[in-house]
């Protein structure tokens, strides 16, 4: 494992485009904390007149641009080495002034709610430019029956920072601190486990390493399960309190709703999903045959289900892939791709202490970036193609949209992302000529439904569980936990499956968890991107120009509205339906070849 001053330059995002320095960076946090006084100035203003509010909008709107810029380029920074103690305290500095702000600005929203509607709307047609806030005021509005009284605000905001110590907790742990055991590889080397690595180790055909890493790996949670549930337990308790205090009838309605998302659409995802079950039990005896495995156990599920095929991508080559597989969304999309290949946007190898996983992340005003820990799989070719989907998105918002609208809401965000996906390999599966090679990849697309589809809405299900016990006031133990995960996954993978004692501590591992209610959206955000691809495969008129146009959008209008610009209406369950048709036909494309075999 290389140290992070190990990686060539090439190699690693340039985050002097977000800020060039951190002296510079020092001097921006100096200044920030002295103009977040200026909040005190516009205490009481906002009702007095039409100029008053504009006023206190754009401060407050440009103290945001300001504290998120600085918020983001410290966790970035940290991020790529959570070991570095310099970027801990900076992010840790960085996250305080945030809060800070947030108490500071606390009064704005009562203060504005407060105006009689009458009053606010001869406001908002005034011809000051208040006009541009239209939307944002109209979605403040909407959340007048869970806003408080400005001292009530005001208490709110100063407990943030006391109430947000689980989620940080956490990823030190899991980025850190945790250590796992060393394990023999298929060559017989000597490797010790990682998070960078371990899909890697359960993708090998030898047996034994799977199981080893599987077993090694959990046997590391099984240790913490007791604090880990105490972590987690602590999330769950502060979602549910911040839902109780804002009036709202569960944590999961609360987190909805900051999303403008109706809860029936997380219902639909799960039912829908339930109801099709027997569709991944039939994939699980597919995969048992098709491994000649008596038993069939939870480390075989990432083992590639067609002999000798083996491929190891460069990076350079991942990109070329990428960019072949996204041709269908025209031009000025493959100019983007191209651009931020070429200018540092990606962060890609894993070194020491650095964040696992990966991810999109940037400011307002600069290009956006990605993390990766890319390790030559077809898997992390796939993860290029979905965080630069994420990456574009960004882009083409901030490009067509101001500041204010800009930020699209998470529902949407993993559209654009599983999209290129849902294209890509269409385009590797249409252009195979190789029998063998076209079962490798209809089993790929058959493990991203598996992964994305059917575990992501399974782990809703254990988040929705979770937060309904820590709201009916039972303690969330690391018993209680392992049971409930242990029977979702008994349910879900059918009765083929064994189900091995060591995934009842999977949920422990799961990062979005301590985001409330962020995982069902790729499940969703799944369904809608392969109903997009389809359109836009098919050639059926207006479905480029509809996506375009959705990926240009930001937030200005609801999600369920911003979908339906791409043909996509997500309040019905056709979406997730027509999903699971679709991974219908690749088991029966799978079975038709196998027998031709």
């Amino acid at each position: 494992m290389k140290k992070r001053n190990e990686i060539p330059d090439a190699d690693t995002w340039r985050l002097e485009d977000m800020v060039e320095s951190d002296e510079t960076w020092e001097t921006l946090f100096s200044r920030t904390r002295q103009e977040i006084s200026g909040y005190g100035q516009l205490r009481g203003c906002a009702g007095r007149s039409a100029d008053d509010l504009y006023r206190c909008l754009v401060f407050d709107e440009e103290m945001s641009k300001k504290v998120e810029l600085l918020y983001v380029y410290a966790r970035m920074r940290s991020d790529q080495d959570t070991g570095n103690q310099k970027y801990q305290e900076m992010f840790g500095r960085a996250e305080s002034l945030s809060y800070e702000a947030s108490r500071e600005s606390s009064f704005l929203v009562p203060e504005i709610l407060e105006i009689p509607e009458g009053k606010l709307q001869e406001f908002m047609n005034a011809e000051n430019g208040i006009g541009h806030f239209k939307r944002a005021l109209e979605q403040l509005l909407a959340k007048k029956p869970h806003t408080l009284d400005a001292e009530k605000e005001e208490l709110l905001a100063a407990s943030a920072e006391a109430t947000q110590g689980a989620s940080r907790i956490f990823n030190m742990f899991n980025n850190a601190d945790i250590q796992f055991p060393a394990i023999q590889d298929q060559d017989g080397d000597t490797v010790s486990i990682t998070h960078g690595n371990f899909i890697a180790l359960m993708e090998s055909r030898d047996r034994r390493v799977r199981e080893n890493a599987f077993r090694g790996l959990y046997s590391v949670y099984s240790q913490y399960r007791n604090t880990v549930a105490a972590i987690y337990s602590a999330q769950v308790k502060q979602a549910v309190f911040y839902a109780r205090v804002r009036n709202y009838p569960s944590s999961r309605a609360h987190s909805l709703a900051e999303n403008e998302v109706p809860e029936s659409v997380y219902d639909n995802l799960v039912q829908t999903v339930r109801s099709h079950l027997p569709l991944l039990h039939r994939y699980v005896r597919l995969r048992r045959k098709a491994l000649n495995l008596p038993e069939i156990h939870m480390y075989d599920l990432y083992a590639p289900m067609v002999e000798g095929v083996h491929r190891s991508y460069s990076f350079e080559e991942a990109k070329e892939i990428v960019k072949e597989g996204l041709a269908p969304l025209g031009k000025e999309y493959a100019d983007l791709l191209e651009e931020g290949f070429a200018n540092r946007w990606i962060d890609v190898y894993e070194n020491e202490g650095k964040r696992s996983g990966a991810y999109s992340w940037g400011v307002y005003g600069t290009h956006p970036y990605v993390l990766l820990n890319f390790n030559g799989t077809l898997d992390h070719v796939f993860t290029l193609a979905h965080e630069m989907g994420h990456a574009i998105h960004s882009c083409c918002s901030d490009r067509s949209q101001p500041y204010t609208y800009a930020g699209y809401r998470i529902f949407v965000a993993e559209v654009a992302s599983t999209c290129n996906e849902a294209l890509l390999i269409r385009h590797l599966i249409e252009k195979s000529r190789d029998q063998k090679e076209k079962k490798y990849l209809i089993n790929h697309f058959l493990e991203s439904f598996r992964a994305t589809l059917f575990r992501q809405t399974m782990f809703a299900e254990f988040e929705a569980m979770a937060h309904k016990k820590a709201e009916a006031g039972e303690t969330l133990t690391a018993q209680e936990l392992c049971r409930i995960y242990h029977q979702l996954n008994v349910d879900y993978f059918g009765p083929d499956m064994h189900v091995d004692e060591e995934i009842d501590y999977e949920w422990e591992r799961i990062p979005h968890f301590y985001t409330p209610f962020y995982v069902y959206q790729y499940a969703t955000g799944f369904s809608a991107a392969v109903a997009v691809a389809d359109r836009i495969l098919r050639g059926e008129s207006g479905a480029l120009e509809g996506y375009r146009r959705f990926l240009s959008s930001g937030c200005t209008m609801p999600p369920i509205e911003l979908l339906k610009l791409a043909g996509v209406d997500m309040a019905s369950p056709e979406p997730v339906n027509a999903a699971l048709k679709v991974f219908e036909t690749l088991l029966d494309e799978w079975e038709s070849l196998s027998e031709e075999a």
